[in-house]
This record gives structure tokens, sequence and C-alpha cells, in this order.
């Protein structure tokens, strides 16, 4: 078990209750001001939970102005569409991409730390000696699995497509996107877990830690970066809606 300081253990904690206490802001925003995307209302809390002040940022200045009331009330009134810069149509699409991401790691986190036998199952003690590795398989393929639900929720109706299409639009919208995500996630997160945390304070930091959620924070921030240029690409040239 690593001996983490008690400045650590605190400032982990100030961060972890920050991002919850913008989540909170943003919910009940959010059931106030229904967002014209449904999964936008799950989307913009999710991140506001690593994102923290940035996301609760962005959900003011631009994500207020898609909620349904909004849009009606400018319609009625006459006024142009509030027009949302192209680059953070591209965050906000990354954000979308990262909500999946994000609730994603968080289930299957807790899923292998509560049950290990899900983490034999994907390889613990048979093809790796650490556990995290096999977490990490998982991690992806629950991420992979709601980010491209969560796609397909947002392209389906916008789209008017079948199920089936609505299947393949967000694969070919979300595949790359994802993959672009857990790339940037992973890397900051192992830098995090073994050059940081093994060498600095003795072990990887559990998942009952506050430091690993801490550090599960920075590690989607990596994520987002890692994924904002492929999102930019692929709305530039149209596979994948704008939000």
């Amino acid at each position: 078990m690593p001996a983490f300081p008690t400045w650590l253990d605190t400032t982990c904690t100030v961060t972890l209750i920050a991002g919850a206490l913008c989540a909170v802001a943003v919910f009940i925003d959010v059931l106030r001001r229904p967002q014209t995307m449904a999964v936008m209302n799950i989307v913009w809390p999710v991140c506001a939970l690593f994102g923290i002040l940035l996301t609760l940022w962005l959900y003011w200045r631009f994500g207020r102005s898609a909620a349904k009331g909004a849009q009606h009330s400018a319609r009625a009134s006459g006024t142009p569409a509030h027009k949302v810069p192209f680059a953070v149509q591209v965050a906000t699409a990354a954000l979308h991409c990262g909500s999946g991401c994000t609730l994603g790691d968080i289930l299957a986190e807790w899923l292998a730390f509560l049950f290990p036998a899900v983490a034999i199952a994907f390889g613990w003690h048979s093809l790796f000696d650490e556990k995290t590795y096999p977490v990490w398989i998982l991690d992806f393929l629950v991420a992979f699995i709601l980010g491209v639900a969560f796609q397909y929720l947002a392209i389906t109706p916008m789209r008017k497509l079948t199920p089936a299409q609505g299947i393949v639009a967000a694969l070919k919208a979300d595949a790359l996107s994802l993959l672009a995500w857990q790339i940037g996630m992973y890397c900051l997160m192992a830098i995090l877990q073994f050059v940081l945390f093994k060498h600095r304070f003795g072990g990887l930091a559990p998942v009952d830690s506050v430091e690993f959620w801490a550090a599960m924070q920075l590690a989607m921030i990596g994520g987002f970066v890692s994924s904002y240029p492929m999102n930019w690409w692929l709305i530039r040239y149209g596979l994948k809606e704008s939000m």
C-alpha cells in the first residue's frame, strides 16, 4: 500500500469535491433547462466531474443556449440563434465522446475492484501479473460501448436513421474519437500510476483512494486533449455531427 502524504490526500479530496459540486450544479440546471439533444443532459454533468470549472464555464457560456427553452424563445422573438464557434463545437463533440469513456471507466474500475473475478476473466494472473492491464481492457470495452451508444442516441434521431443505420453511423463517427481519447487517458494514467505514484510513494493508487480518482480526473483531461484533433477532423469532413 503506497504511503501518500496528507497534503496529497487533501489536494485530491478537494479536486474530487470540486468536480462533484460542478456536476451537481450542471445537473440541476439541465433539469430546469433540458438540452435539445437529450443525451447532452447526461454529457454535461458527467464531464463536469473531471473538467470542473472549465466544463462549468463551457456549459454556462455555450451549452445553455442549446436548451429547448432558449431555442424556443429565440425563435419566438425572431432573434438569430447564437452562433457557437467551431472550436467550441469540436470541444463539445469531444466531451460527448468523453462522457461515455468516463462512465465506462467508473463502472469498469469499480466492477473489477468489487469483483476480482472480472479482472481474472480478462487475463489477470494468466496473461498479466499486474491487475491494471486487464482492467484497462475492460475499461476500453465498456467505454467503447457506452460511447457508441451515446453517439447513436445523438445521431439517429438527428438524421432520421433506422437502428441499423444509426449503429453504423455511430461507429463511423465515434470509433476513432474514442480510440484517441482512450490513448491519451491511458498514457497520462500510466505516467501518474507507474512513474509518479509507484516510484515516489511506493505503489499504485488503489481504486478506493482519492489519489486514484484525482489521477483519473487528470487522465480524462489528457483524453480530451488527445481526442480534440480527431474530433476536429471528423466534424470538418462530415463524419461526425457537431454538438
